[in-house]
């Protein structure tokens, strides 16, 4: 091997442990990401499931209340018949 040899080979590897340094830390920021990515999707799948649950408490009081107001109706109809 000559000394040119010798410097491209140098250079080469250089660079090749440059690039591998700079693929870990990559890889390291995309596990970091997705982690993060896997805890907002939990508390939105959380948030998606206590509106789904109010949803369902409002939709059953509305029921009730319907129903409370026109036994109400029918009440205050008959006291005004009696009169």
């Amino acid at each position: 091997m000559d000394t040119t040899d010798r410097v491209l080979l140098i250079v080469l590897t250089c660079l090749l442990s440059v690039f591998f340094i700079l693929c870990i830390a990559a890889v390291a920021v995309v596990i970091k990401l997705l982690k993060e990515l896997r805890q907002v999707v939990a508390k939105a799948e959380d948030v998606v499931d206590s509106v789904e649950s109010a949803t369902e408490v409002l939709k059953h009081t509305g029921d009730r209340v319907a129903l409370f107001k026109l036994i109400r109706t029918i009440f205050k109809l008959s006291q005004k018949g009696r009169k």
